[in-house]
């Protein structure tokens, strides 16, 4: 198995990191059948690499034969200049592809590899286990659900697969629908700075599963974001949007409806604090060449008068020497219509700081100049709440309540809890399930 590693060559850094739970088992038989390495050692190395596979299993939820999703989460993984290829254009005719159909074929006997032989002489069974494992039944957000869906499909195929020929169609086929690496298995990310400088895209591994149709009312507001996603995911001409308006009126909710409703048409999310914006440019570096569409997400986005954070923002989204990718667009979401804190001595030209003050207030303002599309989220009327309560309490069959009796209810909590919204009927509705139990 180890020297069969040592042949990879589109698939070389794969086989060649040291710390690889597959290296790492390899390593451990060939030091045992080749090198006259005791027995105890290998165990105890086997061991410890089976553990790591069964962390790895339960992060992603796999199940079945462990030995062979762990094979296919690493085809699908690591980023290759091969994999990015056939991630824009799919399988292309070249002379890398026969390098590519050689280290499938050495994957094909990674995946029937007999560990019989080895456990005997060992006296253990761990791979036999491994091979056919039956995970604890767990909630889907408890593990990255997305990952493992598309892992286990793509492993059943290359069990099956009779030869390199036939894995090499089924694995471009996959980089050219979903793509490769961490972008290409993960839906959304946030922003890690590394100590050494540049930044680094860490996957948000359990995301809500809510769609558009979940938020009631705001049709006009759904309809203009639905619209204008479509266009930017389809290639076309869009804009960066501002959602705005009062708190608890599902504009987070929609920004990630948006992310499930196209994420299978390539459309990826990260998620941004207003203190990485100078993070911002390298954010956009690392995305703009990758055959996906990106939404950079700023939540509850707002400035006060001291903070300049918004300087870093308004180059990045117009402004900048580089221009923007047309794989990127800006979504963010604000209480505030202008973002930036505005008081009454920025209404004066004349203060004891700045003889030009209008001025510093303008270059504050323009920053929501350049959304393109502002879509507003007003707090609902009462008649609009009650609408709210009645869509999310009848999954609940009312908790036996008459309608009357519901929305008395519901008028109580709003006026104890915070006032109109979809929040405030979201909660009242988590109280009244978990008063039912």
């Amino acid at each position: 198995m180890y020297r069969k590693l040592k042949r990879l060559a589109v698939y070389n850094n794969i086989g060649g990191q040291r710390d690889n739970i597959l290296f790492q088992i390899a390593l451990a038989i060939e030091r045992y059948q080749n090198q006259g390495v005791g027995v105890e050692w290998t165990v105890e190395m086997i061991y410890r690499n089976i553990h790591r596979l069964l962390d790895l299993a339960t992060e992603y939820g796999f199940d079945g034969n462990l030995w062979q999703n762990y094979l296919t989460f690493l085809l699908v993984s690591v980023e290759t200049p091969f994999g990015m290829v056939c991630e824009k254009a799919g399988a292309k005719e070249g002379t890398v592809n026969l390098f590519a159909k050689a280290d499938f074929a050495i994957f094909k006997e990674l995946f029937d590899y007999d560990f019989a032989p080895i456990e005997k002489e060992l006296g253990i069974n761990c791979f036999s286990i491994v091979t056919n494992y039956h995970a604890v039944v767990k909630n889907e957000r408890s593990y990255n659900h997305i990952v493992r869906r598309k892992v286990r499909a793509l492993s059943a195929r290359i069990a099956a697969a009779k030869d390199a020929e036939e894995i090499f169609g089924i694995v471009t086929g996959f980089y050219a629908d979903y793509g490769v690496g961490k972008l290409g298995l993960n839906k959304a990310f946030r922003v890690q700075h590394l100590h050494a400088g540049g930044v680094e895209l860490n996957p948000i591994t359990n995301t809500d599963d809510v769609r558009l149709c979940d938020l009631v009312g705001y049709e006009r507001q759904k309809e203009r974001l639905l619209e204008n996603t479509a266009a930017f995911v389809a290639g076309k001409a869009a804009n960066n949007v501002l959602l705005y308006g009062d708190a608890g009126t599902g504009k987070s909710t929609s920004i990630k409806a948006i992310l499930n409703e196209f994420y299978d048409q390539g459309l990826r999310m990260i998620e941004i604090y207003k203190h990485q914006f100078e993070d911002l440019s390298a954010v956009i570096s690392q995305i703009k060449n990758r055959n996906y569409r990106f939404i950079i997400y700023m939540d509850d986005l707002s400035f006060e008068e001291f903070e300049i954070e918004y300087k870093y923002l308004k180059a990045v989204i117009e402004g900048g020497l580089e221009t923007k990718p047309d794989n990127v667009l800006i979504y963010a979401t604000s209480n505030r219509r202008h973002l930036i804190r505005e008081t009454w001595g920025d209404r004066s030209d004349m203060t004891q700081d700045e003889l030009h003050h209008s001025d510093t207030m303008q270059e504050k303002l323009s920053l929501v100049a350049r959304f393109g599309v502002s879509i507003h989220y007003g707090a609902p009327t009462q008649k609009e709440y009650f609408d709210i309560v009645e869509h999310l309490a009848a999954s609940y069959g009312n908790f036996g309540l008459t309608k009357e009796e519901l929305l008395q209810q519901a008028n109580a909590w709003e006026m104890r809890n915070g006032g109109l919204s979809g929040r405030t009927a979201q909660q009242f509705i988590t109280y009244m399930a978990d008063k039912s139990r």
